[in-house]
């Protein structure tokens, strides 16, 4: 009885862990703006922050899913947390201190609770699974969505804070929300920790050709639906802001957090009633185009929030539902294929929010912007903010062919 009761409390240190994680992703965009403003920094260089961390955490993912046996898990879980902590504090204070060499700080912290971001990532699940449990894809379920739920609520106290306190004072918070994960982390070192299998590799079934060249598809649509998801979480606030010259407090509560409350509400309603994964990921690929052409071409600010928003609902899928598409027409893969399609997905998340950066400085600075904006009545920045989002579309444009093609290829196999 007392030992499931220690269990109880080790869950909810992965859950806090897990929506502490969150803030992680969702101040860097909230302050890409602030940061323009305060220090001079390019968003070109801005969205290389987005890649440092998912490229990190896409290292940290790799060594973890192949070597994990090398490492003492227990103990890296109990001190995960810390490593989140240490991150922002270098994140607030080397700007902080050194204004000169803001960025190297911005970047050396990103790296930091990067590296705990993609611990998370590949260690919690893992424990939720190993501890014994009466209905364990419900204590999945509710430990995937309470990252979307995290974005909320920190995007709400964030938004809030930076409202009253002045974005000149971000650096406080970014104290602030390091200190969350330290409870974490007393959480693990009072708490046992459930026996893991360590192992590492595939099931041991030897991979087909045809087996392996499946596994590359999901990939590449893990891929596409990652990039769909991303450029938009990390973009929406800067967009909404600069391009449709909406109230920074506004625009995060309406745009970031809604799209934040989307994403998780549609992967709870999955988890207790989806079926019909197929037509899940071809509906959200195609939503989530149309999403970006609208929020690129609309000069209507109400339809291109909505657009916004309704990226969330569409893209919320795309991710976990590859990965359900995968077990579903390819049963019986290993550790490594895991490793792949977690490797994919964090492959778009770093690429596509930096082209984005790339896009959006690019066209700002072009003659054509130069021209065009007087005629649109827009300025350069805001030309260059749609050419963005614009550009991005291809990616779920991209994923929905990409689907049409795997569902053809599966149907034939079978």
């Amino acid at each position: 009885m007392n030992h499931q009761k220690n269990f109880k409390r080790t869950k909810l240190a992965c859950y806090t862990a897990y929506f502490t994680m969150s803030s992680i992703f969702c101040l860097p965009p909230l302050l890409f703006v602030t940061f323009r403003e305060m220090y001079g920094i390019s968003y070109t260089l801005l969205g290389t922050l987005v890649l440092i961390n998912f490229c990190t955490q896409l290292l940290v993912d790799l060594i973890f899913s192949f070597f994990s046996k090398h490492f003492s898990i227990h103990t890296i879980v109990k001190t995960m947390p810390l490593i989140t902590s240490l991150g922002f504090l270098i994140y607030a204070i080397v700007p902080a201190l050194f204004p000169g060499y803001a960025y190297v700080g911005l970047a050396v912290g990103t790296v930091i609770f990067s590296v705990s971001a993609g611990l998370s990532e590949v260690l919690l699940s893992p424990i939720i699974a190993a501890i014994p449990s009466e209905n364990p894809q419900r204590d999945m379920s509710a430990l995937h969505s309470l990252y979307a739920f995290g974005v909320f609520t920190f995007v709400t106290v964030s938004t809030l804070f930076l409202k009253i306190f002045g974005t000149q004072n971000w650096i406080y918070l970014a104290i602030i929300l390091g200190l969350f994960p330290i409870l974490s982390s007393v959480l693990f070192f009072l708490s046992p920790m459930p026996d893991m299998n360590q192992a590492e590799g595939s099931s041991g079934a030897k991979p087909t050709t045809r087996k392996g060249f499946g596994i590359a598809l999901c990939v590449a649509c893990i891929f596409f639906g990652s990039c769909a998801e991303n450029v938009m979480s990390n973009w929406i606030s800067s967009y909404l802001e600069s391009a449709l010259q909406l109230d920074k407090t506004l625009g995060d509560i309406l745009g970031v957090a809604m799209f934040a409350v989307l994403l998780g509400f549609a992967r709870i309603s999955y988890a207790k009633y989806g079926k019909n994964i197929s037509a899940v990921l071809l509906g959200g690929m195609i939503g989530a185009s149309v999403c970006y052409l609208v929020v690129s071409i609309s000069s209507n600010m109400v339809v291109a929030l909505a657009a916004c928003i309704l990226t969330g609902l569409f893209t919320s899928m795309l991710w976990p539902g590859t990965l359900i598409m995968m077990e579903e027409n390819i049963p019986g893969v290993g550790v490594a294929a895991y490793a792949l399609m977690a490797a994919g997905g964090d492959l778009g998340a770093s690429v596509a929010p930096q082209l984005m950066g790339i896009v959006v400085d690019t066209v700002s600075a072009s003659e054509f912007a130069a021209r065009i904006a007087p005629v649109l009545q827009l300025s350069a920045e805001q030309i260059g903010m749609k050419a963005g989002m614009l550009i991005s579309a291809i990616f779920p444009i991209l994923g929905t062919i990409l689907l049409l093609f795997i569902f053809q290829y599966f149907k034939k196999k079978s």
